[in-house]
């Protein structure tokens, strides 16, 4: 794996990671949106364990290259769907966030 898309997998399973434990310990910064845009709360250990799931499967494609592709795409569809979410709130000021979360996976792909 050339080192461009190492350091890029590692930046996307760090951010990845960093969201999902950030709704599993119920940080304020995430789950206030997550209540204003009408995510139920029964959803947030769920959407944080699919996460950390995207994470782990990023840094086990170090190993096996076929995990960390489909991890990649998992957490490109999950924020894709948190963009979706957040423009159905009309939270427009807010879809630059998970688009950031995006970005990283979807670079993943291109460069893997």
């Amino acid at each position: 794996m050339p080192t461009t898309a190492t350091v890029v997998t590692a930046l996307a399973a760090f951010t990845a990671g960093f969201s999902g434990v950030s709704v599993l310990l119920r940080a304020n910064f995430v789950v206030e949106p997550l209540a204003a845009y009408g995510v139920p709360r029964t959803w947030w250990n769920s959407l944080g364990l699919l996460k950390l799931a995207g994470a782990t499967g990023l840094v086990a494609g170090f190993w096996v290259p076929v995990i960390g592709i489909l991890a990649a795409i998992g957490l490109v569809l999950y924020f894709a769907g948190a963009a979706i979410t957040v423009v159905r709130a009309r939270a427009y000021r807010h879809v630059p966030f998970p688009l950031m979360y995006l970005a990283p996976a979807a670079a993943v792909l291109v460069l893997v």
